[in-house]
């Protein structure tokens, strides 16, 4: 009952002028919402945070020790039986990715300052609830696993459910997969196609709650293959709801697709943001990976091409067209691809990929998944208004390393007020050595590095 309330609020307050005659509609006229956002201020523009470029990595189909493409495939072939779409050798493939490597992984990464999101599917195939025990291991090996992301990966990653089980959808009513093994009841095909907000807000939300149960905390959704493809609209309230209700996430994200070529942006969308001016605003941010996998394939395919993410004399790759954007560059693989029975290609490559793309860009900037759709919140919907020598900011979401660039009478001094506190800055010799409470010159504006808080804050130049 009580998250039925919740809904309704939500679906009468938070959504109330953003899609008004869409709800009610066919799902087929449904399309997702930028909603509130305040107008441009003439003459200040918000940067990248510390004026850098974003870099993460996104990573599907990990879980903890189990392999999740060895159960997988064959579910997909019997759902698809008798096309062939799913003749691979699956019982040669091993049961497990090990802790081992999860700790060769997050070790490396975070010698590097490597950050991004880890799926943790929490009922991975079918094979057990990690909340309840994974049939083949022991309860010890799976709480050292499940203790191992939390003390490694964490600091550095999210946390994402990839649905419920990534093959079979669960009764929610049972617990138990539907009966039917076909795509209909596949959460990688066509489960979601007309299933309203709520329900699929209470399938998210059921995932989220065994991650949940497990100490694992999470502020966005993965979703796998081609779940919500047609429900879009769907989907994304849908996510909103769900994370505010298990986890009471202020700023939900959700990981759905890729733009792995062409001219098309990649920047996080801002979706169904309401109530920016009260105490209680919302948006949901869907993230945008850029790249393809090209470390290996989830089903160990190929093993990966590490000149596709940027060639080795530096000059070319889609990382190299991201970044030279000014744009975040997510890249993207797949967990089963990483370890490549034990073989390790696509780690191999990504090593090789994170090489080269750090030593062409040194400055870039790893962010996880929640800090990247807070700074894209923050950065579109503070209402920033100017008035002579006076930048006046209403941030609905705080921001740490918010970096705006102000236009400015020569010789301009910059001075900062926050929640009606004055805020010492200091003076960077460029804009590369930007940290918070720093500002720099740039041409004909003064570049200003600062932890945006929620509320007021004033820029004033003397």
């Amino acid at each position: 009952m009580f998250r039925e309330v919740t809904r309704r609020n939500f679906l009468q307050q938070s959504l109330a002028g953003v899609t008004a005659g869409l709800v009610a509609g066919p799902a087929s006229l449904l399309a997702q919402v930028p909603g509130d956002r305040p107008k441009p201020a003439d003459g200040v523009t918000v940067l990248n945070p510390l004026a850098r470029v974003p870099a993460s990595l996104i990573i599907d189909d990990s879980t903890c020790l189990v392999n999740l493409n060895r159960f997988a495939v064959p579910q997909f072939a019997e759902a698809f039986k008798g096309q062939g779409k799913y003749d691979h050798d699956w019982r040669k493939w091993p049961h497990e990715i090990p802790d081992s490597f999860v700790r060769k992984f997050g070790e490396w990464c975070g010698e590097r300052g490597v950050k991004g999101k880890y799926s943790v599917v929490p009922y991975p195939a079918c094979v057990g609830r990690l909340d309840r025990g994974l049939p083949g291991w022991t309860k010890k090996e799976l709480d050292d696993s499940l203790n191992l992301v939390r003390t490694l990966l964490l600091p550095n990653w999210d946390i994402h459910p990839e649905m419920v089980t990534h093959t079979r959808v669960i009764d929610l009513n049972t617990g138990h997969p539907y009966p039917d093994i076909n795509p209909n009841f596949m959460e990688n095909w066509d489960w979601a196609v007309g299933k309203s907000v709520p329900q699929i807000a209470d399938y998210l939300a059921y995932a989220l709650q065994i991650l949940k149960n497990v100490g694992l905390p999470c502020e966005g959704i993965t979703t796998p293959g081609g779940f919500g493809n047609r429900a879009l609209p769907e989907l994304s309230q849908a996510v909103l709801l769900a994370c505010r209700d298990v986890f009471a996430t202020e700023i939900p994200h959700y990981f759905k697709f890729l733009i792995a070529q062409g001219n098309e942006s990649v920047a996080p969308r801002i979706e169904y943001a309401s109530g920016l001016d009260t105490t209680d605003p919302k948006c949901v941010v869907r993230i945008i990976g850029c790249t393809g996998d090209w470390t290996g394939g989830w089903d160990c395919s190929d093993k990966g091409d590490v000149d596709k993410f940027i060639t080795a004399d530096l000059k070319r790759g889609r990382a190299v067209e991201i970044i030279e954007r000014g744009e975040p560059c997510l890249l993207f693989g797949h967990w089963t691809g990483f370890y490549w029975h034990g073989e390790e290609h696509g780690f191999k490559v990504f090593q090789e990929a994170v090489r080269r793309i750090t030593e062409r860009y040194p400055n870039l900037l790893w962010m996880k998944l929640t800090e990247v759709s807070r700074y894209w919140a923050a950065k579109e919907l503070t209402r920033i208004e100017k008035a002579g020598e006076v930048v006046s900011l209403r941030a609905p979401f705080a921001a740490p390393r918010f970096t705006v660039r102000v236009v400015a009478r020569d010789k301009a001094i910059p001075k900062l007020v926050c929640l009606d506190k004055p805020v010492a800055l200091r003076e960077a010799a460029s804009s590369s050595k930007l940290q918070p409470a720093t500002w720099t010159r740039d041409g004909d504006a003064v570049i200003v590095c600062f932890d945006l808080p929620k509320g007021n804050s004033q820029l004033q130049f003397t």
